[in-house]
This record gives C-alpha cells, sequence and structure tokens, in this order.
C-alpha cells in the first residue's frame, strides 16, 4: 500500500519498489480479470440477446430498468445510457418498487432487472407486477435458474464470472459485464 504524506502527495521516493509493484500487478490483474470476463459474456451472446432488442425497440413506452445494490447502479448508468440514445427510459429502484414506485410502470413499458443472483427479495414485487399486467420483462442474470431468470420473458444469462476481488465476494466483474451488456443493448 502507497504512504501518503500528511499534504495528501504521494512521494515516491518515500516507497519501496516492491509495494508500488504489488500495487501495479494488483491493477493489472483486476483489469485481465474483467476483460476476460467480458469476453465470456461476448461469446456467450445468443438469440436472448436478439429477443431483448427486439422487445426494447417494440415498446411503445419506455425501457425501465430496475435492479438493487451494485446491479441497481449499474442500472441507472444503463437507462441513462439508453436515453442518449434517444430511447425513453428511467430507472426504478427495486427497493422503492413495492413502496408505491410501480406506479411509475405501466403496460406499454418493458423493464430490464438486473440481478447477480436473480434471487434478490426485493425484486419479487416488480416480477409478480410484471406477471400481472403482461408487462415484458428481460432479467439480465448470472442465476440462470433463478426466481428472475424463470419469470422473464427474456433472460441474458451472464456465464460464471470471477469476481475480482482477492475474496471473491465485492462485485466487479459481474457489475462491468452487467455495464457492458447494457451498453451493448443499447
Amino acid at each position: 500500500m502507497t504512504k501518503i504524506k500528511s499534504k495528501g502527495n504521494i512521494n515516491a521516493s518515500d516507497l519501496r519498489y516492491s509495494e508500488l509493484a504489488d500495487d501495479i500487478a494488483i491493477g493489472r490483474r483486476t483489469l485481465e480479470e474483467e476483460a476476460e470476463g467480458l469476453k465470456r459474456i461476448a461469446d456467450s451472446l445468443d438469440s436472448s440477446f436478439v429477443a431483448a432488442l427486439d422487445a426494447m425497440q417494440a415498446a411503445v413506452g419506455r425501457v425501465v430498468v430496475s435492479g438493487i445494490g451494485k446491479s441497481g447502479n449499474i442500472g441507472r448508468k444503463i437507462a441513462a445510457t439508453l436515453a442518449s440514445t434517444g430511447k425513453p427510459s428511467q430507472y426504478v429502484n427495486a427497493a422503492e418498487a413495492s413502496h408505491g414506485d410501480l406506479g411509475m410502470i405501466t403496460r406499454d413499458d418493458v423493464l430490464v432487472v438486473l440481478s447477480n443472483s436473480g434471487n434478490t427479495p426485493e425484486l419479487a414485487a416488480l416480477i409478480d407486477f410484471s406477471c400481472k399486467l403482461n408487462i415484458s420483462l428481460i432479467a439480465i442474470t448470472g442465476g440462470k435458474n433463478s426466481l428472475l431468470a424463470k419469470a422473464a420473458n427474456i433472460a441474458l444469462i451472464l456465464p460464471q464470472l470471477t469476481e475480482a476481488c482477492p475474496l471473491g465476494l465485492a462485485p466487479t466483474t459481474t457489475t462491468t459485464g452487467m455495464l457492458a451488456l447494457g451498453d451493448a443493448l443499447a
């Protein structure tokens, strides 16, 4: 780890070469792991990707993107990217959906819901709502057999990805993959 002087400036002469080399190696390993994940996602694209494009294009209303946690953060960016391309879109936080925000979603919309596991409890209201109103549901998930994937009209299943986090816990490669897949859809 680098040492920081009291003025907030990093002084390279105060750092041991091995600390710098370790930091650079960790940075490279993270980027390489995420790049490999993106390649695996690109290789896994199939007719579901085209079906998702068709459903989004056919939507008379908006593309409503949702998720929770880090997947929600990625969903917010995907909605913004879609809006930048001219496709009416909106982000709805999955946790807020069951507390009144389902009213933002209409039968004319298409839902794009992101969740790595696909079994996040906060998604239940969105899934139920889309089923009851027959709203097209596109899932982006790593959970092939998850509640989200099973309920979706179209499921974009992420391949098994290794998180760049040393403990394999912090969403890194999966969120990068969701973000890139959202860009590809846009």
